[in-house]
């Protein structure tokens, strides 16, 4: 998701501690201190402007959840609906997906989240989606034995690809929904662009794996 640079973003962020970890390196290994509980943790990778991550932190208050986007000015409109949410197992990340070891510690993620990354499409750019194998080796040693990834997109190409590599890699699919919004599962909570893409009749994808 790309947006334009919003101004005052970093004042927001800063001025809100309670929600964003500004220095998330001396986090690691600190992660139930901070929320201040047992619960356990999940996470999103690219979370937007933070629908998914807000709704979800409403709806399971016994689980606490982190958002974690590239971009500041997104993190930013995330921050907006977790301030609405009001909900105290949340908090968000100002950091690349690709770092996750510097500020996690191995196994302190219980679960992680994927939804509609970029698919980046070209051949030549394999390695920047998020479901390649040096992603899924970050992903492995911040998740538990048996953690899961739960993904959701609208591209078939992604979808096709992630499937693949999930398998390659020794996952286990415990899941897979060809047409998430026409199947029955429960409690689906929706992203910006799902709600976008289903308000357009596309079909979203779905899969859960299991390290």
């Amino acid at each position: 998701m790309r947006v334009r640079n919003r101004k005052g973003a970093t004042e927001l962020l800063e001025a809100n501690p309670q929600y964003v970890i500004l220095n998330p390196a001396e986090a690691k290994g600190k992660w139930h201190e901070i929320f201040g509980n047992k619960h356990p943790i999940h996470i999103e990778v690219g979370s937007g402007k933070g629908t998914f991550v807000s709704e979800m932190a409403k709806a399971h208050p016994e689980i606490n959840y982190i958002g974690i986007d590239i971009q500041k000015s997104v993190l930013s409109y995330a921050l907006d609906k977790v301030l609405v949410a009001d909900v105290p197992n949340i908090k968000l990340l100002w950091v690349d997906g690709s770092d996750l070891t510097n500020y996690f510690e191995n196994g302190e993620i219980d679960r992680l989240y994927l939804n509609f990354s970029d698919p980046w499409p070209k051949k030549r750019h394999e390695k920047r989606r998020l479901t390649y194998k040096s992603f899924l080796d970050t992903f492995k040693q911040i998740l538990p034995e048996h953690g899961e990834i739960h993904f959701k997109t609208d591209n078939r190409g992604l979808f096709e690809y992630s499937l693949v590599s999930f398998s390659q890699y020794g996952m286990k699919l415990n899941g897979v929904w060809l047409d998430l919004h026409a199947s029955d599962f429960e409690n689906n909570v929706m992203t910006e662009y799902e709600q976008k893409f289903a308000n357009k009749g596309q079909v979203i994808y779905r899969v859960e794996a299991e390290f």
